[in-house]
Formats: structure tokens, C-alpha cells, sequence
């Protein structure tokens, strides 16, 4: 799969963004979605993530509440609800896809180009 991200950009705290991941190539379905974060001087950490089939979904837990993942495949496209964002939100949020199942950054094997996400006032 081919991953692109879109909708990250500033927000003031307490705001809302959606973030989409976009995804081109066969079998959409059948892939597990991360979304990860990277914040300078930190190691990339998964944020949320969303299983193929039943569409189990995962969240880390200082986001739990606050963020809301989800899919379409019929438009190849999983969607990442955050709300009530705060400044350490601030990353670059990358989507991923694994043809196993949610877990390590080490069961991806497509990962998109990454998207900005400042939260600032």
C-alpha cells in the first residue's frame, strides 16, 4: 500500500483536528492501521490503531477519550478524530499499515510521509 496523509496543521489548545490516511493499492481491508507520532528528541510512538475485519480499535492510553479512530474502505481511507488537543499532541503523526494485525512499529510495512500537528496558542 501507498500512504498519504492530510489535515494536520495549528490549532489552538482544546481544538479539533481530523487527520486522514489515505491509501492506494489492493486490499485495503485486509490491513491493520496505525497512526504513530514522533516528537523531536523522542522515539516515534504508536498513538491509536485499528484492525482489519472487525474493526477492533487501540488507543494509547494518555489519548484515550480524546481521540477516535475509524475507517472507510470503501474509500480506502481510515480517519483519526483528535479532540481537546493539548500541546504535547504537538508531533508529526505518520499512518501505517500492517498486513498482520495492531501492535510494534515493526509489524508495519507501508508507512506514509508523515503530517504536522502543532497545537499552540
Amino acid at each position: 500500500l501507498q500512504l498519504v496523509e492530510s489535515g494536520g496543521g495549528l490549532v489552538q489548545p482544546g481544538g479539533s483536528l481530523t487527520l486522514s490516511c489515505a491509501a492506494s493499492g489492493s486490499h485495503f481491508a485486509d490491513y491493520a492501521i496505525g497512526w504513530f507520532r514522533l516528537v523531536p528528541g523522542k522515539e516515534r510512538g504508536g498513538v491509536s490503531c485499528i484492525s482489519s475485519g472487525a474493526g477492533t480499535t487501540y488507543y494509547l492510553d494518555g489519548v484515550k477519550g480524546r481521540l477516535a479512530i475509524s475507517r472507510d474502505n470503501a474509500k480506502n481511507t481510515v480517519y483519526l478524530r483528535m479532540n481537546s488537543l493539548k500541546s504535547e499532541d504537538t508531533a508529526v503523526y505518520y499512518c501505517a499499515a500492517s498486513p498482520v494485525m495492531c501492535g510494534a512499529a515493526t509489524l508495519y510495512d507501508s508507512w506514509g510521509q508523515g503530517i504536522q500537528v502543532t497545537v499552540s496558542s
